[in-house]
């Protein structure tokens, strides 16, 4: 008889684990009385639930961009799982703070991400942990006392001389011209990536002031933005509203994809001896800082132009400039030179009577 139940309890370790259960006391008891087991959610089951919905809402709420980060971040999890534990995925209730220190180190370490880049990984995985505890799977939250801050980046742009350098620099290939003259008309309109490319020629419309503006909404954050249309900038659009491309596809600029654009500006950056990193996202930090901060624009008149939701994330470029700093403090140093002067003359004046 001791030994029929030992035959039973093996057939019920073997089921547990065919399940994917854990093989505990209580399911072990669950088994052997017949019991309804408590179903195991598992973190990965969730992760891809989560995926699915959100490629199932591209283009409404979210962008190809956004639903391929949390795709990556999905294979890093499990990647994290298999190196760690080896195991392709785990029961909700075993994520720990340990766990959630355990993933940071291999982000750094094994994947040689840099801490932001890690921040914003561990970020996307918080999502799934709290629908996981808004759905009562989770007792306690594995990332309460994990510190998850960015560190200060320093933001790349061109300063006046460079942007006139490319400005004027006649290229011989189209397809830099096109690259560059798509990469200046961000550097005077603050737009991203996405949003250029998607920018339609229904959303040029007649501003408050009579001149034409860019009033369309940013692709990432869904905040409207209005701009009003410099010079050069029209001048760009003016040099392609007959694009076959644009013409066909509605579109007011022929944006190739990002990593063309981002292959081709670093040629473009080297026929100007420009040694800076560029991207395409250098344009929007250029409008921020040379374009519109150095020239005395407000920096809410920015932000609201940059489609920024709060003041702070437009404060990031600010403080960058020491130009302006320099500027602000020889106005200061102006007035007070003034205010001595003034002091002095009536000193004087007092010191003249008295003789």
């Amino acid at each position: 008889m001791l030994e029929a139940f030992k035959m039973k309890a093996f057939d019920y370790q073997r089921e547990l684990m065919n399940e994917g259960k854990d093989v505990s006391l209580e399911n072990m008891k669950a088994k052997w009385y017949g019991l309804t087991l408590e179903k195991v959610q598992r973190l990965m089951d969730v992760f891809k639930e989560h995926n699915e919905q959100m490629k199932a809402l591209i283009g409404q709420e979210f962008s190809p961009l956004t639903f391929e980060r949390y795709e990556t971040s999905y294979r890093h999890t499990q990647e994290f799982m298999r190196w760690k534990y080896k195991i392709d995925d785990i029961d909700i209730k075993k994520l720990n703070y340990e766990f959630i220190s355990n993933y940071e180190f291999w982000l750094k370490s094994v994947r040689k991400c840099d801490h932001n880049t890690t921040v914003k990984y561990l970020s996307n995985f918080k999502k799934i942990v709290h629908i996981c505890m808004k759905h009562g799977w989770l007792d306690k939250d594995p990332f309460v006392g994990f510190k998850m801050t960015k560190r200060e980046v320093e933001r790349p742009f061109l300063v006046e001389e460079e942007l006139t350098r490319i400005f004027d620099e006649n290229f011989k290939m189209p397809r830099l011209r096109q690259v560059r003259d798509i990469f200046i008309f961000c550097c005077y309109t603050g737009l991203a990536y996405a949003d250029v490319k998607k920018l339609t020629r229904e959303e040029i419309t007649t501003g408050i002031d009579g001149k034409k503006w860019i009033w369309t909404s940013r692709q990432k954050t869904e905040t409207t933005t209005r701009v009003p249309l410099m010079a050069r900038a029209l001048e760009i659009l003016e040099r392609y509203k007959d694009d076959p491309q644009c013409v066909n596809q509605g579109r007011l600029l022929p944006v190739l994809s990002n990593q063309k654009m981002n292959n081709y500006l670093n040629e473009i950056a080297d026929a100007c001896s420009i040694t800076k990193k560029m991207t395409f996202h250098t344009a929007r930090h250029t409008f921020a800082t040379t374009v519109t901060l150095s020239n005395g624009v407000p920096i809410e008149t920015v932000s609201k132009m940059l489609g920024h939701r709060n003041l702070k994330t437009t404060q990031h470029y600010a403080r960058i400039l020491d130009l302006k700093v320099s500027e602000d403090m020889n106005n200061l140093r102006k007035i007070l030179e003034a205010k001595e002067k003034a002091s002095a003359s009536k000193n004087e004046s007092i010191t003249s009577k008295n003789d």
